[in-house]
């Protein structure tokens, strides 16, 4: 197809329209449910009370603000694609937020600003003291925000395109960040599905990673590659050009497909780190010194992609052979050691192919003697 025609194809499955909206009206449709900020994403947005003080300063001083991204879904509610901690600031210094539970959240308190020092400790309940006053109130209410709307007639991926997109990059959102909420915007069990494997406490004694990857979902992520990777094709590891999107692409359709049957994807997954725990701890999942015999360092997805996906494949085995796991794990450094093996300074598609196959290669040896 030539690039006119995918241009002229793909611009007619994206409808949107521009929109200018008070933050009066846009409280107003908070409260009556017909904006759906998703509250469940607050806790991957980390903005400070500092950050949250200068929007409110921006608004204030009209200050140009982003366009909020907006999908109208079938039943008429707007989906925030983009801008959710935005909204959630205004909404929050207002004392219209709800948690994901339905309960107020504790309004916010301003803090002092480069250009309106006098924000400190600031608050919007009128009479009480530091409270905004009436017609500041008023001003704020009639301030107004773009809003850029995707209308239903638009194709049904737009929004997760459109979202990822939008929320990467320049974001402070991690790549696992953006993942659990586009889970969360296809079918928010998606997501807790997702979390409870990632909990799952063989599975974080193995991997033992730090409290910062912890914060950042890395676990999740981790998850993640064990559900789409485990039983990909080595030609088609070799083709990804940019994993975090594939496993974007992916995730989603993984959980479509394999819903119904979530007890045996949940069986599976605990099995594989009750026996990687039991019989090989975190030691699972570090580098192997061949000369000196040990293992080292800490936590490296390499290793983790060659052990545990291979693990999986063949559990019924190595339930009934757990005593050979860490030879086949230290046969699979020797191999590494021995033949050269790099996969320093490349991409996934370079390095996905070798751990994966030598993992194959490695835990299938001997299986049917």
């Amino acid at each position: 197809m030539a690039l006119q025609e995918e241009i002229e194809q793909r611009s007619k499955e994206i409808h949107t329209e521009n929109l200018g909206m008070s933050i009066g009206e846009m409280m107003s449709m908070y409260a009556d449910g017909d904006l759906d900020i998703h509250p469940e994403f607050q806790r991957f947005y980390r903005w400070t009370d500092y950050q949250k003080s200068r929007l409110i300063e921006s608004v204030l001083l009209n200050i140009p603000i982003p366009s909020i991204f907006v999908a109208q879904r079938e039943d008429g509610v707007w989906d925030v694609v983009d801008g959710l901690q935005r909204l959630s600031t205004i909404l929050e210094f207002t004392g219209y937020l709800k948690d994901e539970n339905g309960k107020p959240k504790s309004p916010l308190k301003l803090q002092k600003t480069t250009f309106l020092p006098s924000l400190e400790n600031k608050t919007w309940a009128l009479g009480v003291t530091d409270s905004f006053t009436e017609a500041q109130q008023r001003y704020f209410k009639r301030s107004r925000l773009s809003f850029v709307i995707v209308q239903k007639e638009s194709d049904n991926s737009s929004k997760y395109e459109l979202f990822q997109r939008l929320n990467t990059g320049g974001s402070s959102l991690t790549p696992q960040e953006v993942r659990n909420c586009l889970l969360v915007m296809s079918n928010p069990s998606y997501f807790d599905k997702l979390k409870t494997l990632a909990e799952f406490e063989p599975f974080l004694n193995s991997i033992n990673i730090s409290d910062k990857n912890l914060e950042e979902q890395y676990e999740k992520d981790l998850v993640t590659r064990f559900l789409v990777l485990k039983n990909a094709d080595i030609s088609v590891l070799s083709g990804i050009v940019d994993l975090s999107n594939y496993l974007d692409e992916k995730i989603v359709n993984y959980f479509e497909e394999n819903f119904n049957n979530w007890l045996d994807v949940e069986s599976l997954f605990k099995r594989t780190f009750t026996l990687i725990k039991d019989h090989v701890g975190d030691d699972a999942f570090k580098r192997y010194n061949t000369t000196k015999g040990s293992f080292y360092g800490g936590f490296i997805v390499s290793a983790f992609e060659m052990v545990a996906l291979n693990l999986a494949n063949n559990i019924d085995y190595w339930e009934s052979h757990p005593k050979e796991i860490l030879s086949r794990i230290i046969a699979c450094w020797d191999k590494i050691n021995t033949d050269g093996i790099s996969w320093k300074g490349f991409s996934a598609s370079g390095r996905l192919p070798k751990t994966i196959s030598i993992g194959r290669k490695i835990f299938n040896e001997g299986q049917n003697a």
